[in-house]
């Protein structure tokens, strides 16, 4: 199981997309409830992954090191926007395994969603944590300001990060022209960075971009029968307030309410059973399908762009086969868990 362990509600950023912190009273700012019994549940789970949510989680870095303390040998990371890494010493991290850290692509691109300055913060972060040995995971928001070919390469090309993650700026947001902006550019900057996947697999390196390992990973090995991400099945969230939930960013909505420590229940799978595409993304987003924010219409709009991503990986599929019987790279090497790095593969 994935514990997603929501900190504090509050975030000392107010990014474009995102509005900054949740409102308190949804999210309070301080944990509610007995640590000794989410550690008790943890130390049960033999395959248990924790990582730290919030708003931002290093706002409450003293209930980090308190969980940290209690749980043992497990695989543990945190989503952060990275700025404030370097308050920590190596005596904090040594902890971690993996941290994801919120980074959009150039600098130009990233402090227009985020704030002037942030990115050179984040950078600097990302190699403060490799330098501790900790696996660094960019996390991207793609908005219509982005050039997928060019802010994914450029993330790459820094050697700071082990994996690349983005999400499509769509339903939390205010409706926008997806379709245009997936024809004029994100789709043909899919396909030439698939391109460069696959000239990087003829030389027997496999990029770490999460959204193609992910659907390789379904191809190859097991497809997904639920949201990639695990909501409310292999993954769950401990609010603050000691909720329960399937989803972090949903907290305010009964449908998400999961029960408490003590009692708590999983969800259903999607009703995508009949879509030749779903094992491949498992119906990408629990609160995308649940609340249709864009209307039906902008579901379907981004249920397609979903497709064509999965058509544009799929292409390769012969060629990868080619590679993996010369023996240049490893089935094995495209095998991917999104639940062991708190991704959702399918952007």
């Amino acid at each position: 199981m994935l514990y997603i362990v929501t900190t504090t509600g509050r975030c000392n950023l107010k990014c474009r997309y995102c509005g900054g912190s949740f409102r308190e009273d949804i999210v309070p700012y301080d944990v509610r409830y007995d640590i000794d019994a989410l550690s008790h549940i943890i130390n049960r789970d033999a395959d248990a992954t924790v990582v730290y949510y919030g708003g931002e989680p290093l706002l409450n870095s003293e209930f980090i090191r308190r969980l940290n303390s209690r749980i043992k040998d497990k695989r543990i990371g945190i989503q952060t926007n990275g700025t404030l890494v370097r308050n920590f010493d190596e005596d904090f991290w040594n902890a971690f395994d993996f941290a994801l850290l919120s980074v959009d692509g150039r600098e130009e691109i990233n402090d227009l969603n985020r704030g002037r300055g942030v990115y050179r913060k984040v950078i600097e972060s990302a190699g403060y944590l490799k330098s501790f040995g900790i696996e660094t995971i960019a996390r991207m928001t793609v908005t219509e300001y982005t050039d997928i070919y060019e802010d994914v390469m450029h993330l790459y090309g820094l050697g700071l990060f082990d994996r690349i993650h983005w999400q499509l700026d769509v339903v939390w947001d205010g409706r926008w022209d997806l379709l245009k902006f997936a024809e004029s550019s994100y789709l043909p900057g899919l396909r030439r960075l698939m391109k460069e996947f696959m000239h990087n697999a003829s030389r027997g390196d496999i990029m770490g971009i999460v959204p193609f390992l992910g659907i390789l990973s379904a191809y190859y090995f097991e497809p997904y029968t639920h949201y990639p991400c695990g909501a409310g099945q292999g993954s769950i969230t401990v609010n603050t307030d000691g909720r329960v939930l399937a989803c972090p960013i949903a907290a305010e909505y009964t449908w998400n309410n999961l029960g408490n420590l003590y009692n708590f229940r999983r969800i259903s799978s999607p009703d995508c059973s009949g879509c030749e595409y779903f094992r491949y993304c498992g119906g990408r987003c629990l609160f995308s399908y649940m609340e249709r924010y864009w209307g039906e219409e902008g579901f379907r709009e981004i249920c397609e762009v979903t497709r064509r991503t999965v058509d544009i990986v799929l292409e390769n599929v012969k060629d990868l086969d080619e590679l993996i019987g010369r023996g240049t790279i490893k089935r094995e090497d495209l095998r991917y868990d999104p639940l062991k790095d708190s991704t959702e593969v399918i952007p």
